[in-house]
């Protein structure tokens, strides 16, 4: 897997992890690096099957897989204690490591997450989805942006969302890798075990994403013990990237008024 280390060096400076989404490249938190950088140890990776971690997933690839696949590349770079900064999917496997790695991980951040997979956010990957399989590649690539952008945004940025396409079109992580993380997505559920995670936890949700419904952080803030939820009015699914600075300011907030859960 490939990891990169950022930011501080010190062996006790405090760690985070940032964990993307369906795309699986560390390339999507640039617009969050610098800042970090300057008070954190920041760890990015490509997840397994994509980026520079290209590899072919086996079948019947799972949520906890993604998240031992993570905790044991880190412990392998020597980084035994993190917290984790996660967007959808990178959310979802910080409430898996969690899960199965309650000691290493020590505070979560689940950007745009779920308990389980809502109908709407169903039908968004089913399209996706039939759209790599009948039509192909680029149309696939065409249409992410939709899910991930407000359209005022989308239409102040067309130089770079074409460079996106072309970058994302020459560098696809391969339809079979996507289909079998997009399955291992879709079948997690955590409504038997939400509330033994007692670590803290910041949501954040965006109230004009397309694909995932702010509703769903609201139910994984009611479910979880120790967890605050935050909405931000605007800037879609990856808010992270059209709100840099506003998305910025109160993950910083966040991280600075709250405890490390205790080993």
């Amino acid at each position: 897997m490939h990891i990169e280390i950022h930011g501080l060096q010190a062996i006790d400076a405090p760690t985070l992890v940032l964990s993307s989404g369906l795309g699986g490249v560390s390339g999507f938190w640039q617009p969050q690096l610098a800042v970090l950088c300057e008070r954190y140890r920041v760890v990015l990776y490509d997840q397994r099957g994509t980026g520079r971690s290209a590899e072919a997933i086996p079948e019947g690839y799972s949520l906890p897989m993604m998240a031992a696949e993570l905790a044991t590349a880190l412990a392998q770079q020597g980084i035994e204690r993190y917290s984790l900064i996660g967007h959808a999917l990178g959310g979802l496997i910080g409430l898996q490591l969690a899960l199965d790695y309650p000691q290493q991980l020590e505070r979560l951040v689940v950007i745009n997450g779920w308990i389980s997979l809502h109908p709407h956010t169903q039908r968004c990957f089913r399209v996706r989805q039939d759209l790599l399989l009948n039509v192909g590649v680029e149309a696939f690539v065409r249409a992410q942006p939709l899910f991930l952008y407000p359209a005022e945004w989308m239409a102040q940025h067309q130089r770079r969302i074409a460079e996106e396409d072309a970058h994302l079109v020459q560098h696809f992580q391969g339809t079979e890798n996507l289909l079998r993380r997009l399955h291992a997505l879709m079948q997690a559920d955590f409504s038997a075990a939400i509330n033994q995670i007692d670590h803290p936890v910041w949501i954040v949700a965006s109230q004009d994403d397309l694909l995932v419904p702010w509703s769903c952080s609201d139910a994984l803030a009611r479910a979880l013990p120790n967890a605050s939820l935050h909405y931000m009015p605007s800037g879609g699914h990856a808010m992270s990237v059209t709100e840099p600075e506003t998305f910025n300011r109160l993950l910083l907030q966040w991280l600075s008024v709250t405890s490390a859960l205790p080993v």
